[in-house]
C-alpha cells in the first residue's frame, strides 16, 4: 500500500506505519458504534476516537476539540449539554456521527500516526442499507477522508457524495474556531442540510 501525505491549509497528513515500533507492538484502539437513527440525511465521519474519547466512551471528548462547540452552534447539540442530550439533538436534526475505522493500531490520538496497514474500516455496506436517506457524507479532516477513499470507497457501488470538511482537531490550529466555523456552516447550508 502506498503512503502518502495531503495538506488541508497547513495541516499536514501522513498515515503511516509508526516507524519507531514494529506495527504489531502497537496499541489497538477500537472505535464505537454509529450515532444515528434510521431517517439519518447527513453522516459525520471521523477516523478513529482519540485517546480522550476512548477513556471517555464518548465521541470528540478532547476538551479542545471544536467538534462539539460547533455542534452548538449549528444544531444546538453543545457541550453544555450532558452527553445524551448532544446525540439525541443531532439524531433529530438528521445527522448521524461514525469514524471511519472500526479500528487501527495507533500510539497516542494523533490522526498521522495511524498504522494504515492495521486499518479495519467499519461496515459501510450494511450502515447505508439501513440508512437509505443519507445524501451527504462530511468528513471531520483529510484523515477521515483518505482514509474512506483507501479502505472503504472500493469496496462501495454507489456511495452518498462526499464533502472534506476543516478538521476540529486542535491539531489543527492553522484555522481558528471562527474559520472552522464559517467553513462548515457555509458547507452545510449548501448542501441544504442546515
Amino acid at each position: 500500500m502506498s503512503q502518502g501525505s495531503k495538506s488541508e491549509g497547513n495541516e499536514q497528513l501522513s498515515i503511516q506505519p509508526d516507524s519507531s515500533r514494529p506495527a504489531a507492538t502497537l496499541p489497538r484502539s477500537f472505535g464505537f458504534p454509529p450515532v444515528s437513527r434510521a431517517d439519518a440525511r447527513l453522516l459525520i465521519l471521523g477516523s478513529l476516537p482519540g485517546q480522550a474519547s476512548l477513556a471517555a466512551r464518548q465521541y470528540y471528548a478532547q476538551p479542545r476539540n471544536a467538534f462539539w462547540p460547533l455542534m452548538g452552534r449549528l444544531f444546538g447539540a453543545g457541550v453544555e449539554l450532558p452527553y445524551e442530550e448532544r446525540l439525541r439533538r443531532l439524531t433529530a436534526s438528521g445527522v448521524a456521527l461514525w469514524d471511519v475505522c472500526a479500528s487501527a493500531r495507533r500510539p497516542g490520538s494523533l490522526d498521522a500516526k495511524i498504522d494504515a496497514l492495521s486499518v479495519a474500516p467499519n461496515d459501510f455496506a450494511g450502515f447505508f442499507q439501513a440508512h437509505r436517506g443519507i445524501g451527504l457524507i462530511c468528513f471531520n479532516g483529510a484523515a477521515a477522508e483518505r482514509l474512506f477513499e483507501r479502505h472503504v470507497s472500493p469496496t462501495l457501488q454507489a456511495p452518498p457524495p462526499t464533502l472534506r470538511l476543516p478538521s476540529t482537531s486542535p491539531a489543527h490550529a492553522s484555522l481558528g474556531f471562527e474559520q472552522k466555523f464559517e467553513a462548515w456552516s457555509r458547507a452545510l447550508a449548501k448542501a441544504g442540510k442546515r
